[in-house]
């Protein structure tokens, strides 16, 4: 079966990444609206950018390398325009260094860049040239230590997916797996259930990762470092090879011979006076932290929210000052002359914070005319 990351470009000229089994009948989803969220509401789409996958943990992993990049890259994507995500990835520093030394900018003589494997394109390879710690090791894998309930695997399942993690192992999960209980609360993270492996020990769970962390909030009797989510998502950045974090059973936690194995201890600052997280909720902390390492230099995904207008000008803004002024002074509002200057001067002041657009004032102008009793427009 063959999938597909994609991206396309939105009615309102921004960018959705996805990733499907079926390319063209998912683009005629979006265009017919039948896609919920983002899209529904920009139509139509047009696709600018596909690559084709083996398997859906490959293509997904695609979607999230993408997802975060800057406009700029995306479109360097769409022309495959090697050298453009190059150059952008070139911090200013060693930019001027090059500038000195007489490389040569602009992407003259650069070649595509190798990928980072078989199934990635040149342009992700160009993404990763950047020295930053967000591309310098892969993601973490999750392990679940001896979960106890089907709800909480698929709560942590679905924890993981919404920033970018999708390899969870298990280890001796108290009523097997698969575990039909799991499915309905992961919420559509099937991708991270079904490839979920298990496992009779840590230690086996373990066996490639170079770094293993251990959440944990009670000392066990080991002598271990301590750091929080955001220290230990930075480690897992920076150095190179595979990490585990490892999280107990939601009624014990980790047992000091589970802790033993691991390098580092992870802990969340809490309220000392009621510390009960729940799986999901101590997973998400930790994903949370790591994904923002992935978007050092850009910024998160978060397609929800429309893109800010610029403000009016200047004069659109005074006109509906202006139109305020005279229904305030029709009204008989400025009572006292000699406060008028001041009351205007401070109305003016109010007005001017919110930073309106065009759109804004015509809306609040439309409002006052309405309040004025002037008849609407035909």
């Amino acid at each position: 079966m063959t999938f597909w990351a994609y991206v396309v470009r939105c009615a309102d000229d921004s960018y959705y990444t996805g990733h499907t089994d079926g390319l063209e009948r998912r683009i005629g989803q979006h265009n017919l609206g039948e896609i919920p969220g983002y899209t529904q509401t920009r139509r139509p789409v047009e696709l600018m950018w596909s690559q084709e996958f083996p398997s859906r943990q490959e293509a997904l992993a695609a979607e999230f390398q993408v997802k975060g990049w800057s406009r700029r890259k995306k479109e360097a994507l769409a022309r495959q325009d090697w050298a453009d995500p190059h150059d952008a990835a070139i911090l200013p520093r060693e930019r001027a260094l090059r500038l000195r030394s007489g490389r040569t900018e602009g992407g003259k003589g650069v070649a595509p860049p190798t990928a980072i494997d078989a199934s990635l394109p040149p342009p992700v390879r160009a993404e990763r040239s950047r020295s930053t710690l967000a591309d310098a090791a892969p993601p973490p894998v999750i392990v679940l230590v001896r979960p106890q309930l089907g709800e909480n695997i698929g709560k942590a399942a679905r924890a993981m997916l919404n920033f970018g993690l999708t390899e969870m192992r298990l280890v001796s999960p108290r009523d097997g797996w698969p575990n039909p209980s799991a499915g309905p609360a992961a919420s559509g993270a099937d991708i991270v259930l079904q490839n979920a492996q298990v496992y009779d020990s840590v230690a086996a769970a373990t066996a490639d990762c170079a770094q293993v962390f251990a959440t944990t909030v009670r000392k066990r009797g080991v002598t271990k470092p301590v750091v929080t989510p955001e220290q230990a998502s930075t480690e897992i950045h920076a150095a190179p090879g595979r990490s585990a974090i490892l999280f107990g059973p939601e009624r014990s936690g980790l047992e000091t011979d589970d802790v033993a194995v691991a390098r580092t201890i992870i802990t969340v600052p809490i309220n000392p006076e009621f510390g009960s997280l729940n799986l999901a909720q101590a997973v998400i902390l930790v994903a949370y932290e790591w994904s923002k390492g992935l978007t050092a230099e850009r910024e998160l995904s978060q397609p929800s929210i429309n893109p800010i207008l610029p403000p009016a000008p200047q004069e659109e803004l005074d006109g509906m000052i202006g139109q305020l002024d005279a229904m305030l002074v029709g009204s008989g509002f400025f009572h006292l002359p000699e406060k008028m200057q001041s009351t205007r001067r401070t109305l003016r002041t109010l007005l001017t914070k919110p930073g309106w657009s065009s759109q804004e004032v015509r809306t609040f102008r439309g409002v006052l005319s309405s309040l004025a009793g002037k008849k609407p427009r035909a």
